[in-house]
């Protein structure tokens, strides 16, 4: 059977969580890699809206859902998450949803070095979402992390929390904060440890099991290709690596599991927080995308910024993210409009650039080289086959496979999991 990976290929909010829970009712097991509760994954199912962000997608199906090795936890923000999606009834059990023994936890010190570091740096704020990300992964290379497994070795969580408390106080004392109290953080750990226990598990050995079974598994990304902590635009990015090479190394599984990447990305550009963004548009252009697209963040509610498709960039992410085939998103908030530019180039100090430089200034500096086509005044809202697509827009979706030099596998035209065409199911390989 095959095995997919669904990543974004632009900056994340490209419409992931629509894409892995229409894949889901066909997989068998899915399973988060990287990221933590900064991702934001809406569902729309017959009418009800779900808003996950650690949780895998697949729990609104009933799908064994597993939260890999790769993804950092902040055990009070799961089961909030778990607690709010309960009363929307989903039901998740033991059996529905297993946590992996060996992946680190968020704690309530690395929100607040986020925060505080955000506001210390004043202008050179890199737009962090604030709810301690950076700050556990730090601490996770760095070897002084608390892991899941150590909720169920007491001796062990207060040798751990002595250790981070060595480092923790340095730092806060540098920016002005009070002492943190070890003793009170190690009882509250304790307190969350009988509720863990029973969804914990060496979840590489579930999904071995899984794989030898021929049980299809499903990887559900967040965030986007550029926002990778190598290949994004850094230092403007997360602090995980989330282009589809991470989903072995975040689930315990070869890099054979994954015989097909699926790449979303949508019919324009975003980007929340701060960072360079080439395409973006400050006039009513940009703004009109923005409200008929509603962009805004799923986790934090921010404005997202909005701008003309990037070919260049997206082609980049669809190399480094070994991508298969793409689904575009989003199609229809370019109804109605009479022109489109797409980006084909960058101009920086007179010379034209087929990729985005690595360097900080060169990335802030370059400028969209636009290539112009047609819109289209008819509604491409809920298409179902490409016969129901403008010609216009059929033409769009063409141009923009030849610049990115990937297929378009599936097309999705609403927010509904049932407006989507399938071109090819990545399942089928």
């Amino acid at each position: 059977m095959t095995n997919v990976a669904v990543v974004g290929a632009q900056w994340g909010d490209e419409g992931k969580g629509k894409v892995v829970d229409w894949l889901s009712e066909r997989a068998d097991v899915v399973v988060r890699f990287q990221g933590g509760h900064n991702a934001g994954h809406t569902l729309v199912v017959n009418d009800a809206v779900y808003k996950l962000s650690l949780l895998p997608s697949g729990v609104v199906r009933g799908k064994l859902s597993v939260i890999g090795n790769g993804v950092v936890i902040d055990p009070w923000a799961l089961f909030d998450e778990i607690d709010r999606v309960r009363a929307q009834g989903v039901d998740i059990t033991p059996e529905t949803l297993r946590i992996a023994d060996n992946a680190c936890l968020i704690l309530p010190i690395h929100g607040e070095l986020d925060r505080a570091r955000e506001e210390a740096a004043g202008g050179g704020r890199i737009g962090t979402t604030g709810r301690g990300i950076g700050p556990a992964y730090e601490d996770k290379v760095a070897r002084r992390a608390v892991r899941v497994c150590d909720l169920a070795e007491p001796e062990t969580l207060r040798f751990k929390i002595d250790r981070l408390m060595t480092h923790h106080n340095a730092l806060r004392k540098g920016l002005g904060a009070t002492p943190l109290d070890g003793e009170k953080l190690f009882e509250s750990l304790q307190a969350l440890a009988p509720r863990f226990a029973p969804y914990v598990a060496p979840v590489w050995r579930v999904l071995d099991e899984a794989r030898r079974a021929g049980k299809r598994i499903l990887f559900e990304g967040a965030q986007g290709a550029m926002l990778d902590v190598e290949h994004g635009t850094y230092p403007y990015v997360t602090s995980s690596n989330t282009v589809s090479g991470q989903a072995a190394a975040g689930s315990g599984m070869g890099p054979g599991a994954v015989a097909y990447v699926l790449g979303i990305t949508k019919a324009y550009t975003t980007r929340v927080g701060s960072g360079p963004f080439p395409t973006e548009l400050f006039d009513s252009v940009g703004e009109g995308l923005g409200e008929r697209g509603r962009e805004f963040g799923t986790v934090t509610g921010r404005r997202r910024r909005c701008g003309w498709f990037d070919a260049v960039m997206v082609r980049q992410a669809i190399k480094v993210g070994g991508v298969d085939g793409i689904v575009l998103t989003k199609l229809d908030v370019l109804d109605g409009m009479d022109q489109l530019n797409v980006c084909v180039g960058y101009e920086l100090d007179g010379q034209v650039l087929d990729h985005f430089p690595a360097g900080m200034d060169a990335q802030a500096r370059v400028t969209p080289v636009y290539e112009t086509m047609e819109g289209w005044a008819d509604s491409t809202r809920g298409a179902r086959t490409w016969a129901d697509l403008p010609a216009t827009a059929i033409k769009y979706i063409r141009r923009v496979e030849e610049l990115i030099e990937a297929p378009v596998a599936i097309l999705s035209t609403g927010p509904d999991r049932e407006e989507t065409i399938l071109v090819h199911d990545p399942f089928a390989d």
